[in-house]
């Protein structure tokens, strides 16, 4: 069963120090340049129904990186946001279609600051490593027939992507603690 082919053949760890690199779309000519002036983080195979993934793969490969560490340095004309209501806001290139950088706009988003981004466009070695699986069910909402799901966890489990029907503890923490902290019930 393919996955995405950033782990069908099992994890590349990534290298300590990696300082970023240029993502780029699929377009043969004039393709989108996006520079990431930093390593991402929370890298992770996802498999929602809203993140881009290459064809054939039933995950998306996506991790975070500060905002102010992304920059379009070419094709800035090409690009379109997806789907201008999500909180996500993916913007993707017009002619291929593959999503170069999610943004999160709204200010009081935990993950306000930082873009997703998938590392597998870009041509340097050395990115931070999946870390876990977010939103396994999802892959049924995909097409994913329901039977194979077992499957899939014992797959994921065994290249140490521990599988969530969320985000990682560590993620949904942080997104807790952020509206806990919104609201008042929890103070610094």
């Amino acid at each position: 069963m393919k996955l995405h082919p950033a782990i069908d053949n099992g994890v590349t760890r990534g290298t300590s120090g990696f300082s970023g690199g240029t993502l780029h779309c699929h377009c043969e000519t004039n393709p989108v340049l996006v520079r990431l002036d930093s390593n991402v983080a929370h890298n992770h195979a996802c498999g929602c129904t809203r993140c881009w993934k290459p064809h054939g793969a039933v995950f998306s490969v996506v991790g975070v990186v500060p905002r102010d560490k992304v920059s379009v340095v070419s094709g800035q004309e090409k690009l379109y946001i997806v789907d201008p209501a999500a909180s996500i806001q993916r913007h993707a290139c017009r002619d291929c279609g593959v999503h170069m950088f999610g943004r999160i706009e709204n200010p009081r988003h935990a993950f306000h600051g930082l873009d997703f981004v998938h590392t597998e466009l870009s041509d340097e070695a050395g990115w931070q490593e999946p870390q876990f699986a977010a939103f396994v069910s999802s892959v049924i909402e995909g097409g994913t027939r329901p039977e194979a799901m077992t499957a899939i966890r014992t797959r994921l489990s065994g290249m140490g992507l521990p599988p969530y029907d969320c985000l990682s503890p560590e993620l949904m923490d942080a997104l807790s603690i952020h509206a806990a902290r919104q609201t008042g019930v929890l103070k610094d």
